[in-house]
């Protein structure tokens, strides 16, 4: 997208909107964030507000390209310069030490702050304009907390209606390129920990930092999309093994149960309404959450997805899949417990 096929009146009146206090919806290369003045206490409260999410969960801050970190940090370690030099703008947040003139608002009472540059176009637009360029806008994705993410401007209308008081406006920018929400990594306490898996891998990062990153301690910072129950459809959701699914899905229409199924091998299975995904990882998370959305809105008793595969490029897609089911353990064997 071009500077030309960019929108320009509907994204400075957002950055109008943002800067008087209101919540924007708009696209980035992840998901659809909403987003507040990151500075202005009373407009990110609002945020938690209009998703339900618990105040002490952080939001991400995000900056354009040309944004002085030194206001937003206290300091900027020599890893993070060689993430940011390596990734940025893209899809990676890190966490570091929240500077004292910013609002503890939005990192959920803590001392560190997580913050990205994203690379959407429409997102570097309206964070450009925005304050001239040094503002930071603190976004969540622009769903209910603990709903399915948006990747699209008509996932954020489904979630919060056409006349949402608390949303100002929605910036249309297409379907989100990578489907699934950044990469965190921790660099406040010293070596870096990756805090959420995303479309950058830990591969990637030793890559770049020349050490394999370590996997959350009790210690770590809380971050966005690390409940244990997150994503999730209002339809329970469960995870097969390949070798399995034929079975499963037999044994749930003999019980008269309905399945949708999200599935991306070619087995010979067949269920109520079905979805196939690419065998590409990359390509897979660009539909997930478009894919879980269609199977919700089938309606049926649960949602079976063909458990993906385990690879490295797999893990963000896993850990998302495995908190959308979180709340839905169990269901299985009690939608096929024998009568009596």
């Amino acid at each position: 997208m071009t500077d030309e096929q960019l929108d320009w009146p509907a994204i400075r009146d957002a950055a109008r909107r943002l800067e008087r206090g209101d919540l924007v919806a708009f696209p980035t290369e992840t998901v659809y964030g909403l987003g507040a003045d990151a500075e202005n206490r009373c407009a990110v409260t609002y945020i938690y507000e209009a998703k339900g999410r618990p105040s002490n969960h952080p939001v991400i801050v995000h900056v354009a390209p040309e944004a002085d970190l030194s206001y937003w940090v206290k300091s900027v370690p020599e890893d993070a310069h060689k993430l940011i030099a390596a990734f940025w703008p893209g899809p990676l947040t890190l966490i570091l030490k929240r500077a004292d003139n910013i609002p503890d608002t939005v990192s959920g009472g803590q001392d560190s702050i997580g913050i990205r540059c994203p690379a959407h176009p429409v997102a570097q637009a309206l964070l450009r304009t925005f304050k001239n360029g040094q503002g930071g806008v603190a976004a969540p994705s622009a769903n209910r907390f603990g709903h399915v993410s948006p990747t699209t401007a008509q996932h954020v209308r489904d979630e919060f209606g056409a006349n949402n008081p608390l949303v100002s406006c929605v910036l249309d920018g297409g379907q989100s390129d990578v489907g699934i929400e950044s990469t965190i990594v921790d660099l406040s306490r010293g070596k870096a920990m990756l805090l959420r898996p995303g479309h950058i891998d830990i591969d990637a990062l030793a890559a770049v930092l020349g050490y394999s990153p370590s996997l959350p301690d009790a210690e770590a910072p809380r971050v966005s999309g690390a409940l244990d129950a997150h994503y999730a459809p209002s339809t329970p959701v469960v995870q097969i093994a390949t070798a399995e699914l034929k079975s499963i899905l037999a044994r749930l229409q003999n019980a008269g149960y309905t399945a949708a199924l999200m599935h991306y091998t070619d087995a010979d299975v067949s269920a109520t309404t079905t979805i196939k995904l690419s065998q590409d990882a990359s390509a897979y998370a660009h539909d997930l959450y478009a894919g879980l959305r269609k199977m919700d809105e089938a309606k049926a008793d649960v949602i079976v997805v063909e458990m993906p595969p385990a690879g490295e490029a797999w893990r963000g897609i896993n850990d998302r899949l495995r908190r959308a089911a979180h709340d839905s353990a169990g269901i299985l064997e009690r939608l096929l417990k024998p009568e009596g």
